[in-house]
């Protein structure tokens, strides 16, 4: 080979390399100029785990650290119905009938908080939805389409029989979401939300009994959609009867090992070493 032809060679790899960090630079979402010139990671993820596996108490956290939006779909829906959107209007009509809402409303109302909601400029964590393959699909072709996929889905893993105890100790703050335990994380002022100083409610399915008819139907939803996204790349499975705070550290080190590991799509498929 001419030392010619190896030049026009690695010119081209370094023009390929300067247009990949470009692209790359997009779907990170980071951001130049202003103080700094500083950059921001979007966090575009899934949050899943059955009833009493931490996604009250983690999400929040997320959502803090990295400036984005939690989307609670059941909290979306009452949402979208109390305002009246025409969403809204559709889905209470569905469920007035007895109905469940169908996946495409589903979707939509995710697609509109994606496009109005300023919190989910910086990325945002899904919890609640999907809850089957169909579902998946239909939202991994909604992200693919505004060019938003997907970087994590992970599942909060934990046995049945430890989440008995977790459970029949929630207290929810209904307004924002927010979840202590009795035992595990309790309020500074009993029964009242740090933040508001709101009461603070027990659900009336929080019961060993109603808990076990839910841990059967979400093992029987969930498995398929851990396989899905275990195919595309994106699961990780985190295990939820540590502490919270040791929790927190490992979906801390999946998100850190992504940003290092995601450094060089040229280094992905085999074109420059790391």
């Amino acid at each position: 080979m001419s030392q010619e032809l190896v030049d026009k060679l690695k010119s081209t790899v370094d023009k390929l390399e300067a247009r990949v960090e470009e692209l790359e630079s997009r779907l990170k979402g980071e951001v130049s100029g202003g103080q700094g010139g500083g950059k921001s990671e979007s966090i575009r993820m899934i949050l899943m785990g059955p009833p009493g596996a931490g996604k009250g108490t983690q999400a929040p956290w997320i959502k803090e650290k990295y400036s984005c939006c939690h989307l609670a779909t059941g909290d979306m829906l009452r949402a979208q119905v109390a305002a009246k959107t025409q969403l809204g209007r559709e889905a209470k009509k569905i469920m007035d009938q007895g109905g469940l809402v169908s996946d495409d409303i589903m979707v939509e109302m995710i697609k509109s908080e994606l496009d109005s909601n300023k919190e989910c400029k910086n990325g945002f964590i899904l919890d609640g939805f999907p809850r089957t393959t169909a579902q998946a699909e239909k939202l991994d072709e909604m992200l693919q389409a505004k060019s938003q996929n997907l970087k994590h889905a992970i599942e909060l893993q934990i046995k049945d029989d430890l989440l008995v105890a977790r459970i029949t100790g929630r207290l929810i703050h209904p307004s924002s979401g927010r979840t202590y335990h009795k035992q595990f994380n309790p309020p500074k002022k009993d029964m009242t939300d740090d933040v508001t100083g709101e009461p603070l409610i027990q659900r009336s399915d929080d019961n060993e009994d109603a808990l076990k008819k839910r841990l059967v139907t979400y093992h029987k939803q969930t498995a398929p959609v851990s396989d899905y996204y275990r195919k595309t790349g994106i699961w990780s499975g985190v295990d939820a009867s540590k502490q919270p705070g040791e929790v927190w550290k490992s979906l801390l080190g999946i998100f850190e090992q992504d940003q290092k590991s995601g450094g060089s799509l040229m280094s992905r498929i085999g074109l420059r070493s790391s």
